[in-house]
């Protein structure tokens, strides 16, 4: 897997962006195919492939990246009654773009669960 994704591309402004946070170790922006009224993703500027990448010392990055979710939480008024926020790993949860991202998303109540298929037990 390549570290030069569409993430990087937004990172670097190669590819343009609904840009709404950004600091030295972070970025967040709408996303394009919006889940609820607010849905945006938060990603580290470091490339990471997935979950499975991260090491210990990214554990920090890792913190920060939740901090932005509960600021831009507070900040657009979804921080009381609630949001949802998902990181997906590889093909089968669900990851397209193979750079670690939350999926934030608010404005409406979430449902539970998300899986939809009945599961044979």
């Amino acid at each position: 897997m390549s570290s030069d994704t569409i993430f990087t591309k937004i990172i670097s402004r190669e590819i343009p962006a609904d840009i709404i946070y950004e600091d030295d170790e972070a970025l967040a922006f709408k996303d394009i195919n919006p889940q609820a009224p607010f849905h945006c993703l938060i990603i580290p500027k470091k490339p990471i492939a997935t979950i499975n990448d991260i090491q210990v010392e990214d554990m920090p990055l890792i913190g920060h990246l939740y901090r932005v979710a509960a600021q831009l939480a507070k900040e657009n008024g979804f921080a009381d009654e609630g949001y949802r926020v998902v990181m997906n790993c590889n093909a089968n949860g669900g990851q397209t773009v193979y750079h670690i991202h939350l999926h934030m998303l608010a404005g409406k109540a979430m449902g539970w669960p998300p899986y939809t298929e009945k599961l044979k037990v």
